[in-house]
């Protein structure tokens, strides 16, 4: 699991936006890029080429949940 203070210093690498802890995916708060990155063995994969781009509802589904909107 990722540290609360882990999350606070990690940033979306492509707009610098900050992230939510989605289950195993740290999702973008950007509006714009809608990145989701994912987690393996307790490791943020921060590489934007590897990133997901989520559609505009999956994206306001997950910010919803985490009062980012």
């Amino acid at each position: 699991m990722i540290s609360a203070e882990l999350l606070d210093a990690l940033c979306c690498p492509e707009t610098k936006a900050d992230l939510v802890l989605d289950g195993e995916y740290l999702v973008s708060t950007d509006k714009s890029s809608r990145r989701r990155y994912r987690i393996e063995d307790d490791i943020p994969i921060m590489l934007i080429e590897e990133a997901q781009q989520l559609d505009e509802e999956t994206w306001s589904e997950i910010m919803n949940r985490h009062n980012k909107l």
